[in-house]
């Protein structure tokens, strides 16, 4: 039997097994069936994911990224669940960034962006308080501009939930954040609550390589300590792969960057926070998101998103393989 070190981490709940090969030494190749036992709840460690602590040089994609970024030394390669390669994980990139810090990779120093590869390309992170801000990237809506000016390109029908107009389904945005995400809004927190993830949700058109569905319900705005208008999105999200997770750090960008749009559409302003007048009817820049494992913050800056959130290791050890 193989033995292989771990460390168990999570970023609001969103939890993973790390995997140090920062020297290329993993004594096991990351194949599918490793990745499902380790990741097992019964028969394993138990995890959302599992992400592995990789040299951009040794990665196809990582080298891609160090074209631009020679800085970026250190990929962080993530696997669902079920063995499937993601492009992305919110939550991972926060959790990676604090088991960098802890093997004694990466010293993150006030106002440094340290950057990083993955398979959605740059991602840079710095250390704010106990939290981590990561730049995501650039959003968009993958939709034809019709569809996106409708709010709407999609459909999703949930367990548990009734549809509008006598349908089943409901319609729903996509949103790619390096990942695919549909979000479909609801009426209330009882709503939410009543929905039944343990089935996947039916999505048309069917996305030719899956989607990550959020299910959100908007919430009230708050007028944060600096004086800037704050939106506050409650979701709950059914990870392609996975299942229903606690957490989603690019769900979590998606159902605030749908609410933020579908507020726009509707009138409420199209302008952005800027501090300038926050008792003013605007669309806010700066949301926050409550899911399941806790809340992390959304911020965008044009076509930009930062996601900032906790990441806590809790345990490390040795597990055998089979």
């Amino acid at each position: 039997m193989t033995s292989l070190d771990f460390t168990k981490g999570h970023g609001t709940q969103n939890d993973f097994v790390l995997l140090d090969d920062s020297d290329g030494t993993l004594p096991v190749e990351l194949s599918d069936d490793v990745v499902r036992f380790l990741a097992d709840r019964r028969a394993g460690l138990g995890a959302d994911g599992v992400i592995r602590v990789v040299r951009s040089i040794e990665v196809e994609e990582g080298r891609s990224v160090l074209e631009s970024e020679p800085g970026a030394t250190w990929f962080m390669d993530y696997r669902n669940a079920d063995g499937s390669i993601a492009q992305m994980c919110g939550n991972g990139v926060r959790v990676f960034a604090a088991y960098l810090e802890q093997l004694g990779l990466v010293t993150f120093v006030p106002g440094v962006r340290v950057p990083i590869g993955t398979r959605a390309g740059l991602r840079t992170i710095e250390k704010i308080g106990e939290w981590f801000r990561v730049g995501m990237g650039e959003y968009s809506f993958p939709a034809p501009a019709e569809q996106v000016a409708l709010g709407a390109d999609s459909s999703v029908a949930i367990r548990g939930l009734s549809g509008i107009g006598g349908s089943d389904a409901r319609p729903a945005l996509s949103v790619d954040m390096g990942n695919p995400h549909t979000v479909v809004a609801l009426a209330s927190l009882e709503d939410l609550a009543g929905i039944d993830f343990t089935a996947p949700p039916a999505v048309e058109p069917v996305p030719p390589h899956g989607t990550n569905v959020e299910a959100v319900v908007p919430g009230p705005q708050i007028i944060d300590d600096r004086g800037h208008l704050t939106g506050h999105v409650t979701m709950r999200v059914h990870e392609r792969g996975v299942g229903e997770t606690r957490s989603c750090g690019t769900g979590a960008c998606a159902a605030a960057l749908a609410v933020r749009h579908w507020m726009t559409l509707a009138g409420v302003g199209a302008g952005v926070d800027d501090g300038r007048d926050a008792g003013a009817s605007s669309v806010p820049d700066a949301w926050l998101v409550d899911v399941p494992g806790g809340t992390v913050k959304v911020e965008v800056e044009g076509r930009n998103v930062y996601l900032s959130g906790p990441a806590v290791l809790v345990a490390a050890g040795q597990v055998e393989l089979p």
